[in-house]
């Protein structure tokens, strides 16, 4: 039972931190490249949508690493899922305090209520994203580094 809860951890955390990683360097590069506001429209979308999903996501992937860490706690590789799960801790944080403040606005702009400065808010957006991706992936290369 302890080997399917590793497994499914690690898969939930890797598809998490895929997700991110492709928003980072795939999704907003290709949103930033389109023409007039169709970027910034991208961009409130993809918060929007993200912005429901991904809370569940980081807070589920926490949970999962807690109960492997607790059910797995005489087991090889235990501190190794303990310090992924503080950096998932670190990553939650860090959202709540930067991140999401930023997404809550952007989600709402349209080319008509936008501030000025609406393309230097995605870029520290961006800025702060691509740290939380390198704390996320790192937790996930101790997730699996605990399943060897």
């Amino acid at each position: 039972m302890l080997n399917a809860l590793e497994v499914f951890t690690t898969v939930v955390v890797g598809v998490m931190v895929g997700v991110e990683f492709s928003v980072a360097f795939v999704i907003n590069p290709i949103f930033n490249a389109l023409p007039e506001d169709s970027g910034q429209l991208g961009r409130a979308h993809g918060g929007r949508m993200l912005g429901a999903v991904m809370p569940v996501w980081y807070i589920g992937s926490l949970v999962l690493v807690a109960v492997w860490a607790i059910a797995g706690w005489h087991h090889h590789g235990t501190g190794l899922v303990v310090t992924a799960g503080a950096l998932l801790i670190l990553s939650v944080i860090m959202s709540i305090l930067l991140l999401v403040p930023i997404n809550n606005r952007g989600k709402t702009w349209t080319p008509e209520n936008r501030p000025a400065d609406w393309k230097q808010q995605m870029n520290r957006w961006d800025r702060l994203h691509y740290v939380r991706v390198a704390v996320i992936i790192a937790a996930f290369a101790l997730l699996v580094a605990a399943l060897t």
